[in-house]
């Protein structure tokens, strides 16, 4: 879906990201999905594409990420409930989507009842950046409605990484927003981690 531009009013600080916007079908999506598990005390965080769009970044997009803690399947039946207001695209079985997506690391799939796009994809950490984002998200309030997010020093030293013309635009977008409130020692060392130093420097810094 395409996310049409949009002006975003914000207030950065170092716990939060304050703001207010016109939310589109993704920003509604997210903001649900997030404020459900929340209430079951699973820690979540968005990353990847969705962050750039949050902030104003116009560009296509069907899906968002989120990052869940890894769970018992106690606990992700509870999650699965918290979610009746939406419909899993993988199976219809709570269970199977247990055993043979989320447990083995795949993302299973939520959107609205009655429809594909958009969607969001829900899997627990794969690796050590993916445990360190849940640890260190940053909280987003937007329109007094709470998410958690990627930090932006990750999030654009991660895309720089990645290195598609569509993520080195994720990142320029989030560091010209942000570059004045930015912590640039963590960022650098972000970047160095990644090896990304090449691609920020030259397309993003």
């Amino acid at each position: 879906m395409k996310n049409k531009t949009c002006k975003v009013e914000l207030e950065y600080g170092k716990e939060s990201i304050v703001m207010e916007k016109e939310l589109n079908e993704l920003d509604e999506l997210t903001i649900n999905i997030s404020e459900a598990i929340e209430k079951t005390g699973v820690k979540n965080v968005v990353v990847s594409g969705y962050v750039s769009i949050l902030f104003g970044r116009s560009r296509a997009s069907e899906d968002v990420d989120f990052i869940i803690e890894p769970l018992t399947k106690e606990k992700f039946l509870e999650v699965w409930n918290s979610l009746k207001e939406f419909e899993c695209l993988n199976t219809e079985k709570k269970e199977e989507a247990y055993k043979e997506y989320f447990s083995k690391g795949i993302a299973v799939r939520f959107s609205k009842k009655g429809e594909y796009i958009p969607n969001a994809e829900i899997k627990k950490p794969k690796n050590k950046i993916e445990e360190w984002v849940l640890i260190n998200r940053k909280k987003a309030i937007i329109n007094n409605k709470k998410i958690f997010i990627s930090p932006i020093e990750l999030q654009i030293a991660y895309k720089a990484f990645l290195g598609s013309e569509k993520d080195l635009e994720d990142a320029r977008h989030l560091y010209k927003l942000f570059k004045e409130k930015l912590d640039l020692k963590k960022l650098k060392k972000f970047v160095g981690e990644l090896k990304a130093e090449k691609n920020f420097e030259r397309h993003i810094q």
